[in-house]
């Protein structure tokens, strides 16, 4: 038990340490922002409080940089340029790089994970404008155009076949969750939490809560983050169908929306892998889902359709 005496005994024992070494506790500099289509926020502790705010800076300006790359909703994007034009030359290395990460998870995946996927989602989303359910012509007609090996990559050029789109929305916010922890690092933090959509942190370890996939501010199960990154694929995020079944996640394979889980949340080494595993889990469903994970050192909490909670055996939960 700390009684007061020893309460303040610890206090200065603590201080005349910082006196010898010349110790400061560190600050807290705390900031939030839009990027990729959500809000970002990010945490750094730090002696100096002006170099918290400077590493904050270029954490964000990484943010920015990976937006402007990879943004569907930014006209001059690189991305957007991809999908308009059907060819990109000279791709900025961010972009190469996770298009080289997306490709390689097509084929461990046998395509369940694939980027090519954003002529669904148009096709769902024109149905959903006009107030209706997307039909089986409409869905087969798109999904025509979806196939991961269309998609041809170089550091010199990138291209697509005609008719052809890619939506990075499954593994960019993770990339970005890296570049924002790399930046803070370089900035001389070694304390820190990043919510970019999917989150990551390093230093002390962090609590974090797991969105309850059908109950709005709870949490079905919360995680230790220590020095790993956390990714949840949800079908409550974006719904084309009142009961979800139809939802922003595809299967490229049918051009529908799986029906096994409700949400997928993966703890993994970093925040691309991390993502990328989340989408594809939720895809392929639970019998894939072992050699996957530990292909990838990553753990897993699945929430099915039925309301079921299971948990790969090292997820690390935070009250265990």
């Amino acid at each position: 038990m700390l009684t007061r005496r020893r309460f303040l005994l610890a206090l200065g024992g603590a201080g005349a340490v910082g006196c010898v070494l010349g110790w400061r506790p560190p600050s807290e500099a705390r900031r939030e922002g839009r990027a990729l289509g959500t809000t970002v926020s990010m945490t750094a502790f730090h002696p100096d409080p002006g170099q918290a705010e400077r590493a904050l800076d270029a954490a964000f300006a990484e943010l920015e940089h990976v937006e402007a790359v990879m943004s569907l909703y930014r006209p001059g994007s690189q991305l957007c340029r991809l999908n308009r034009d059907g060819v990109l030359l000279d791709p900025d290395p961010a972009l190469f790089q996770v298009l080289a990460c997306a490709q390689a998870f097509s084929l461990a995946t046998e395509g369940a994970f694939d980027v090519t996927v954003q002529p669904l989602w148009e096709a769902y989303a024109a149905a959903k404008r006009e107030g209706r359910i997307t039909s089986a012509t409409e869905i087969e007609a798109a999904r025509a155009r979806v196939g991961w090996r269309g998609l041809r990559i170089s550091p010199e050029r990138t291209s697509l076949e005609p008719g052809m789109a890619v939506t990075l929305n499954g593994i960019a916010q993770g990339f970005a969750a890296d570049r924002a922890i790399a930046a803070l690092r370089a900035h001389g933090v070694e304390d820190a939490l990043v919510d970019t959509g999917e989150e990551g942190a390093f230093g002390r370890p962090r609590k974090v809560g797991i969105q309850h996939p059908r109950v709005p501010g709870a949490f079905v199960d919360a995680v230790r983050l220590e020095g790993r990154c956390l990714a949840t694929s949800g079908d409550y995020e974006t719904s084309f169908s009142p009961d979800r079944a139809q939802n922003h996640i595809f299967d490229p394979r049918t051009g529908s929306s799986p029906q096994h889980f409700s949400s997928v949340s993966v703890l993994a080494p970093s925040g691309m892998l991390a993502d990328a595993l989340s989408t594809a889990l939720f895809v392929l469903g639970p019998d894939k889902a072992s050699a996957l994970l530990a292909a990838n050192d990553a753990e897993a909490l699945f929430v099915g359709k039925d309301g079921s909670v299971k948990a790969t055996g090292g997820f690390p939960h935070a009250d265990a």
